[in-house]
């Protein structure tokens, strides 16, 4: 047993586990099967190994017992090619062996990487809102790697111990019977100080993995664009590097303990091995004296000794071995059982040709907490799903965000959604694209209720640009072709030009070529905005959803994105969430909401002379933007209400011209 398997072998991580019938037939039925050619190679290589070298100790008996005592160098010479032959052959067998072993296994990972990072990217973002990331990646990672491990090395290491060691009992009984039962009662020699090393090692490896864990986690907080600015306004280096330096400096001292406990055990393999070596030749030679045994017997006892002490400690944690490794996949399955609460319904139908009407038919919508659809060992440990009293939040109990909402929203339209923080325009637009279901009421495109239609046609017929757009860490090329990876190189200068950021790329250091970053921090927030606007552009939607686009931005680049996102979204719908009234004057229909009822709909001077919410926000908010009101540059140009919107050929057309490389 080698440290390494000491290590791994953690009684406390399986503790009050058991092994499941059922998650051992779901292993076997889902990713054994594909493999069962292979296991089965694999086992048969490992018997023939295993017979394959019990076999040079009977060998040499011969020519110990038979060739040089008759002097017949014919019989030696065989016996030597024989025994070169058989190493030979176990080199073969073990080339052979690891060969099988590494296609079960990678094959293992990528299929359970595949599945698991499939359907994880297809849960709703409520599972995302839930779950911390760093333990939904440790399931990718070293669950993954764990369940691998439970395929390949640990039942692997079992069968090969086993066969190993029944063959080489079976060998030392066939030659003396007195000599094999010594070696086994001196095993226990060996196996009570082998036992005691690994708990301790076990404790020191446990402690070192959660230092780890703890310094990895620090690092990804503090090596982040964010972390580290946080870090040096503070001027908070040194400290954060002593804190890191105890961690380390902990894991350098369990570092050199466990060498020690490991070289600890290695000399009592050693000693014990070198006792019963001892003492098979003390027992073998007085029967070799008293003519009960030959020599060539008493030698090839001597080396078959040396092959079952390792197989018996090792297949006394076995089961620990066994139990955690499948601990893995039983972690890899809760999150692959975890049902997905927004399915395509069955004869869900791709969206026909977007036009771009929107309509909102009562729609009563609360955040689901559904206990069954979660994975609570990823969830947040903060009790948040729990009231002070302890019981369980349920669905029916949390409370209501829209109320009954009702709106039309016609194609070639912009609509604005305004309403005071809270009043859920944020969530309402959330439903467009399908990121939640409704509660009740339905939300419609072109008529179509956006559960009855693939979520990848819908999704595909809408674009979203946020007040803090997410750009990979890529080229500013890749981040663009994210959107349609068929784009020809002047069909996304066309549409960086629309977006008024194409002098931008074009002179940064590698031009398109240029990597942005994580989350696009090496551009400002201006720049990422156009970005993402080229980007929407590129995929072409039907309908545009603006989540505060300028909100954050200054007067340079908030009149830069103004004029990008009159471009982007002529011909097509615009709903459109926006901090600054005075930017949203000219839309078609503004829908006031208050928590989460739609209080007021009209035109910005209707409302105004109205004198209800929307009047008193604008009066409270353009009083306070810093800027004069009559200056204030409208998002969107003003348009007689009279006019004809509803014609969705033309919205079509529009979408058509862009996409071409006209925009």
């Amino acid at each position: 047993m080698s440290p390494y398997s000491m290590m791994r072998a953690d009684p406390s991580a399986i503790a009050g586990v058991t092994l499941s019938k059922g998650i051992t037939r779901r292993v076997l039925r889902e990713f054994a099967r594909p493999f069962r050619g292979l296991l089965t190679g694999y086992v048969a290589v490992l018997v023939l190994e295993a017979v394959v070298d019990i076999v040079p100790p009977l060998l040499f008996r011969q020519i110990i017992d038979v060739a040089i005592p008759e002097q017949n160098r014919g019989m030696l010479s065989a016996l030597a090619l024989v025994v070169v032959g058989l190493a030979l052959a176990s080199s073969v067998l073990s080339f052979v062996e690891r060969w099988c072993s590494a296609c079960i296994g990678e094959g293992l990972i990528f299929e359970l990487r595949r599945r698991l990072f499939d359907h994880v990217l297809r849960m709703p973002m409520g599972f995302f809102t839930r779950t911390q990331t760093g333990a939904l990646i440790s399931r990718l990672n070293n669950d993954v790697m764990g369940a691998q491990r439970a395929m390949t090395s640990t039942l692997g290491s079992v069968v090969s111990n086993v066969i190993v060691l029944v063959t080489t009992l079976l060998a030392m009984l066939y030659l003396d019977w007195r000599i094999t039962v010594l070696a086994i009662v001196l095993l226990p020699l060996f196996i009570i100080p082998a036992k005691r090393v690994g708990r301790r090692m076990q404790s020191l490896t446990r402690e070192s993995f959660n230092l780890d864990a703890e310094m990895n986690a620090r690092m990804t907080e503090r090596f982040n664009v964010s972390g580290a600015l946080l870090v040096k306004l503070f001027g908070r280096p040194g400290h954060e590097s002593a804190e890191f330096g105890q961690r380390a400096g902990r894991v350098r001292d369990i570092g050199v303990r466990t060498a020690m406990y490991s070289r600890i055990f290695f000399i009592a393999l050693g000693l014990v091995g070198a006792l019963a070596t001892a003492a098979v030749y003390w027992l073998g030679g007085l029967s070799v004296i008293n003519g009960a045994t030959s020599i060539g017997t008493l030698v090839a006892m001597a080396a078959y000794v040396t092959r079952i002490y390792q197989p018996l400690t090792a297949l006394t944690n076995a089961r620990v071995d066994v139990m955690t490794a499948f601990v893995s996949f039983e972690r890899v399955f809760e999150v692959l059982d975890t049902p997905n609460p927004l399915p395509d319904r069955d004869g869900a139908i791709d969206l026909p040709t977007p036009q771009g009407r929107i309509d909102l038919d009562d729609v009563h919508f609360r955040y689901p907490y559904d206990a069954d659809r979660v994975v609570a060992s990823l969830e947040d440990p903060t009790g948040a799903r729990r009231r002070p009293d302890g019981a369980v939040i349920g669905d029916d109990q949390r409370p209501e965000v829209l109320h009954g909402v009702t709106a039309t929203i016609e194609p070639g339209q912009l609509v604005a959604l305004v309403g005071p923080s809270g009043a859920g325009k944020t969530t309402l637009s959330s439903l467009v694209p399908r990121l939640y279901d409704v509660t009740s009421g339905a939300v419609r495109i072109d008529g179509h209720d956006v559960r009855d239609v693939t979520q990848q046609s819908l999704r595909a017929a809408i674009g979203v640009v946020s007040q803090d757009p997410h750009l990979f860490h890529d080229s500013v090329v890749g981040n663009l072709r994210y959107a349609d990876p068929d784009a020809t190189d002047e069909q996304i200068v066309a549409a960086c030009r629309a977006a008024q950021i194409h002098d931008v790329i074009d002179a940064l250091p590698d031009g398109y070529d240029t990597i942005v970053g994580e989350r696009g921090y090496r551009l400002s927030g201006g720049e990422k905005q156009r970005l993402a606007i080229a980007r929407m552009l590129l995929k072409d939607p039907a309908i545009v959803v603006l989540d505060e686009a300028t909100s954050h931005l200054d007067a340079e680049n908030e009149a830069l994105v103004q004029q990008a996102l009159a471009t982007a979204l002529a011909g097509r719908t615009a709903v459109v969430i926006a901090h600054r009234l005075s930017t949203i004057t000219g839309a078609d229909q503004i829908l006031v909401l208050d928590a989460g009822r739609l209080v007021e709909r009209g035109h910005h001077r209707q409302l105004l002379a109205d004198g209800g919410l929307y009047a008193e926000l604008y009066r409270t908010l353009v009083r306070a933007d810093v800027r004069d009101v009559d200056g204030a540059v409208d998002l969107f140009p003003v348009r007689d209400p009279a006019d004809d919107h509803g014609t969705g050929d033309d919205g079509a057309e529009g979408r058509g011209a862009r996409a071409s490389g006209s925009a």
